[in-house]
């Protein structure tokens, strides 16, 4: 893995650290590259229950490295952002922004993909791309308007303005705002608690919710209820009625419950009857 990203993991939660802090942890070719690498590693390790986003020094990202001259097609250079779009998109469990300082361009719109933020009252937020004579990418033509509704986000990417951690707050582009000298608390116990939650039942809500956003209600239950046998048959379901139960706290671990269907010959068919 790069040097400019930190990848460290404890008690299921993964933190991925943005680390260039001598350019507010904007991202160059190489970040971009291992970003993408780390976020597609996550679901292939199953010790991983919840995913950190954060940068090092003071600062979030203040988006994409654009003082690195490179003689690359520019869709090219925009395939790299799509890779890291998606694959942030794509991780199956819970992501958490940690936000402190700046978030700028692509890279608040890289906070804006994880599924919580958290912010400290210094943190500071804008759509920077108009400023630079560019159009806003990494998703955040998707994201915003979910978010705020399609007149705040228009404000936000045309006026490119500046806001304070408050007013992201109150347009919902925040989840909480935590003092500085708290958030990193706050943060890993946000962390552990999804970490302990049920893994299974957490993917399958989140991509409800994320699929949901773009269905008619009809769809929506539809999917819910294909989803929703699937929870039936992990172990946490049976754990979760049996810690109720016993008046204590559940210890989910997502694993399958439902026998595997017998095979080969002779085998014992529903009713009694064999092949």
């Amino acid at each position: 893995m790069a040097d400019s990203l930190l990848v460290e993991d404890r008690d299921g939660v993964r933190t991925l650290t943005l680390n260039r802090p001598h350019r507010k942890n904007a991202i160059d070719v190489e970040l971009w590259h291992a970003l993408a690498e780390a976020l597609r590693a996550v679901d292939s390790d199953d010790s991983v229950r919840a995913v950190v986003l954060t940068g090092a020094g003071g600062a979030f990202c203040s988006g994409a490295d654009i003082g690195t001259g490179e003689n690359v097609h520019p869709r090219r250079k925009l395939q790299r952002l799509t890779d890291v779009a998606l694959a942030l998109h794509n991780v199956t469990v819970p992501t958490i922004a940690k936000v402190t300082g700046v978030a700028v361009g692509a890279g608040w719109n890289l906070a804006l993909g994880c599924d919580l933020v958290v912010a400290t009252p210094e943190s500071s937020f804008c759509q920077i791309f108009a400023r630079r004579g560019l159009s806003v990418d990494l998703g955040g033509s998707w994201l915003l308007p979910k978010i705020v509704g399609l007149q705040q986000a228009k404000r936000l990417v045309l006026l490119a303005d500046m806001i304070d951690a408050a007013e992201a707050h109150r347009l919902g582009l925040v989840t909480w705002v935590q003092e500085s000298h708290a958030i990193d608390g706050f943060v890993d116990a946000l962390a552990s608690r999804l970490a302990d939650g049920p893994p299974f039942a957490l993917a399958q809500s989140k991509a409800l919710l994320n699929d949901g956003a773009a269905m008619t209600f009809a769809e929506a239950l539809g999917n819910e209820a294909r989803a929703q046998p699937g929870n039936f048959a992990t172990a946490d379901s049976a754990e979760a009625y049996a810690a109720f139960a016993a008046k204590r706290d559940p210890s989910f671990t997502g694993t399958w419950a439902v026998p595997p269907a017998s095979s080969g010959a002779g085998a014992e068919r529903p009713g009694g009857t064999t092949q």
